[in-house]
């Protein structure tokens, strides 16, 4: 049999801090209600201050590690997907090697937004099928509330902080990753992005004083972007693979609106028990969402169950990959 990349554990991390909708009401114009009908959010976790990208990372490989029973040192790649780095560089993968003492490994970031996870899984799994290596961890890292602007009730509401991984291992009884599309379309960047800091705009006086180091988003735009690419694109792996919605175990949905997941699930004709949901609990935090969802559902899943990951992430990037889950509920 062909080498394929099996996800064989999975850690998660979220922050202390909690920012709920009955906080936001006393700092934007908005409501507990509105925000709920809009988007399904109820609260998201906030990093605190002197914390990176990194330290979330941190405590969720730690998590991952001591459920595999492995060390640190067995690690040979670290793939990261963040668009909030600790720093411009080095990469955030470096960063959290060294803090938790993966010695061995080497690694990089991949920025793809909200498909930064997705994007470092489908790398991941070639590092694997290659033979080259038989331990790469894949994380999504997001510290959102880094760059909100909390007076802007489009965005602040919507995202939180969060950290997800998986472990890549080698498997050749046909568990793993089976499949995957993904699709950019940068045309699409001025709808959601961050305007400066990069070389385009550097930091200056004048992009402070304009807030254009903060998210800024259409979200009518990316709303129609968003439903229509993450519905089809999951449909069309589902007919590449030859599968039904009775063959689908598990939708694992990018979380960043209640509305969009509900439409990718309809398109595939998944009945909701089937689909995952915990955006109620962390908002949308970006690269950490698909991992987050794995470590909250995790003791559900069965081995040899059909799992596809949607996603949609500006820029505009977007993609799904169908996995056949390797392992039993511990």
């Amino acid at each position: 049999m062909k080498i394929q990349a099996a996800i064989t554990a999975v850690g998660g991390y979220v922050p202390k801090d909690i920012l709920t909708n009955f906080d936001l009401e006393k700092m934007v114009d908005t409501t507990d209600e509105w925000i709920r009908a809009r988007t399904g959010i109820h609260e998201r976790h906030i990093l605190e201050k002197g914390k990176a990208s990194s330290d979330m990372a941190a405590e969720a490989v730690k998590i991952m590690l001591e459920k595999r029973g492995i060390s640190p040192l067995d690690i040979d790649v670290i793939i990261l997907g963040t668009v909030t780095g600790d720093y411009i560089f080095p990469a955030t993968a470096n960063v959290l090697a060294d803090k938790i003492g993966a010695k061995n490994a080497w690694g990089f970031d991949v920025s793809a937004a909200c498909s930064g996870f997705l994007f470092s899984l489908e790398t991941g799994s070639r590092f694997i099928q290659s033979g080259a290596y038989k331990k790469v961890v894949v994380i999504g890292v997001d510290k959102m509330s880094a760059i909100i602007d909390y007076t802007d009730r489009n965005t602040c509401i919507i995202f939180g902080d969060g950290a997800g991984c998986v472990l890549l291992e080698p498997n050749e009884e046909g568990y793993g990753i089976c499949d995957s599309i993904l699709k950019v379309d940068g045309s699409g960047r001025e709808w959601l992005y961050q305007p400066a800091g990069g070389s385009l705009l550097p930091p200056s006086e004048e992009t402070i004083r304009n807030k254009q180091h903060f998210v800024h988003q259409e979200g009518k735009t990316v709303f129609k972007f968003a439903v229509t690419n993450m519905a089809d694109v999951s449909y069309e792996i589902m007919q590449r693979n030859n599968l039904t919605a009775d063959d689908v175990n598990w939708l694992v949905p990018h979380q960043a609106n209640l509305r969009i997941i509900d439409a990718t699930a309809e398109r595939m004709g998944l009945d909701k028990s089937k689909v995952l949901v915990n955006i109620h609990r962390y908002g949308n935090t970006t690269s950490g969402t698909l991992p987050l969802c794995l470590f909250d559902f995790e003791k559900q899943f069965k081995k040899g169950d059909n799992l596809i990951f949607s996603t949609f992430g500006g820029g505009f990037t977007w993609g799904s990959i169908y996995v056949k889950w390797a392992y039993d509920p511990a």
